[in-house]
């Protein structure tokens, strides 16, 4: 039984494990970007641009908008 709860402790390392492989995958991809000024300006305010764009969407769409 003891060998069963050590391995039911090991899917959430690998979980968490896998999550943050995938994160550091894919900002690494972006790391260049940010070697620049000017593309790194424009990229954060694509972020920011982005998720403005998704809560006022999602605001409008739940009716949490004031009216």
């Amino acid at each position: 039984m003891r060998e069963f709860f050590e391995n039911l402790l090991r899917y959430p390392r690998f979980l968490l494990g896998l999550i943050l492989g995938i994160f550091l995958a894919f900002f690494a991809s972006f790391k260049p970007l940010f070697q620049n000024p000017v593309t790194a300006i424009a990229a954060i305010g694509m972020l920011v641009g982005g998720l403005a764009f998704l809560v006022f969407t999602l605001r409008a769409m739940l009716g949490l908008s004031p009216a």
